[in-house]
């Protein structure tokens, strides 16, 4: 009998040391087989990956500070995300192992101090082959103002390479194929009597005060190599922003202000000297917008769109006025923004009320997912993922 206690003691002290020096993800943790997509907590102090295939959450935290995460490369085995030390801190660019291990830094700028500039709206082009990035750099010194510089390096990181120098673009997006390039910039103007007009010229040499411009934004495209610009979109007054390719490359998407906080939906064509078409008759307050996976019509989050005051779902097709013709999409979902469609097209995520709503494309049921709520747009897989085992 004392023996056979004896073994039981023996055999339980080595099942409490065997769990004690388990490393801490050890636990049921399958590997992701997707399609999957990565978010951000609200509070913005970790990373989250929900596995469609699996059902699975797994939360990552690679490195500390204000995080917010903007896509994949190598196939989807790494996410890229960018780290703050807080809030207004300039950020950098990383790159991480689906399983939280290896984070690295992607971006080696040495011509200012390190706290002197930053990263902001990193964006993988489909290939995973490049970042394009809007690069912060001080313009003074104490309390610093940033220009915005459109910069490019290699996914697997290295020194950037400025593709623009005005000092004020933003929003980078990336066409289908990866050739291209299209970016909000920044320009002033001198305000007319009323906002849609422009105060007549000063005398040559007479200076224009900078605090009373409009700045007012118009698309530009540039090649993947930086080789080719030009100019898509050229609007007397008013300003654009929220660029969004089409899949089949043709169109390109944006939303257009005659004046702040009133917008509009429109298009144009992926080529120089294309005219821009409107795609609503009035304005409404436009949150987000992507494409139908078939370059049909635009799927949009709005307030004020037909009357409906809260912002929802709508299919804003490319003949018509969206006042009219848009449709709603999941009627039933409150207060939604950040739609995203999975790379296959039959998935697609939202944001409604901070949760993280999943909807199944062919059902058109969805559920809202039992994860922490989030403050950015969701990021799905790329295409070209195969599952994390195919990773290595």
């Amino acid at each position: 009998m004392i023996s056979l206690l004896r073994t039981l003691a023996i055999w339980t002290l080595i099942a409490l040391w065997g769990a004690a020096v388990l490393p801490a993800h050890a636990q049921a943790d399958p590997p992701l087989v997707g399609p999957a997509f990565a978010f951000v907590s609200a509070e913005q102090d970790a990373l989250y990956l929900y596995d469609v295939g699996t059902g699975f959450t797994r939360r990552l935290a690679p490195t500390t500070g204000w995080l917010n995460v903007w896509g994949f490369v190598e196939g989807g085995c790494r996410v890229v995300y960018t780290a703050a030390s807080t809030p207004t801190a300039p950020a950098r660019l990383y790159s991480v192992r689906l399983d939280g291990s290896d984070p690295r830094l992607l971006v080696q700028f040495n011509d200012l101090p390190p706290d002197q500039w930053g990263v902001w709206e990193p964006q993988p082009s489909p290939d995973g082959a490049q970042i394009a990035f809007v690069l912060l750099r001080a313009a003074s010194t104490g309390e610093y103002t940033y220009t915005h510089h459109l910069a490019v390096i290699p996914a697997s990181g290295g020194v950037p390479v400025l593709y623009s120098r005005t000092g004020d673009e933003h929003e980078p997006e990336w066409s289908p194929d990866s050739r291209w390039i299209t970016y909000m910039s920044y320009s002033g103007r001198v305000p007319g009597a009323d906002p849609a007009s422009t105060a007549v010229p000063t005398p040559e040499g007479q200076p224009v005060n900078p605090t009373g411009l409009l700045h007012e934004a118009d698309l530009w495209v540039v090649s993947a190599d930086g080789s080719t610009k030009y100019r898509l979109t050229d609007f007397p007054v008013g300003s654009v922003r929220a660029p969004r390719w089409s899949p089949d490359g043709y169109l390109v998407s944006f939303v257009y202000s005659p004046t702040p906080n009133n917008e509009m939906f429109f298009m144009i064509g992926a080529a120089e000297g294309a005219l821009p078409t409107p795609l609503s008759a009035g304005t409404s307050l436009i949150l987000d917008t992507t494409w139908f996976p078939d370059s049909t019509a635009l799927l949009a989050s709005a307030r004020g769109l037909q009357s409906v005051a809260e912002n929802v779902l709508w299919r804003v097709p490319l003949v018509g006025a969206a006042e009219s013709d848009a449709s709603r999409v999941l009627a039933d979902v409150p207060y939604a923004d950040y739609p995203r469609f999975s790379a296959d097209g039959g998935w697609l995520t939202f944001r409604t009320e901070y949760g993280l709503g999943l909807a199944d494309v062919r059902s058109a049921a969805w559920s809202l997912l039992d994860m922490p709520a989030g403050n950015m747009p969701p990021v799905w897989t790329p295409a070209a993922f195969a599952g994390e085992r195919a990773c290595g």
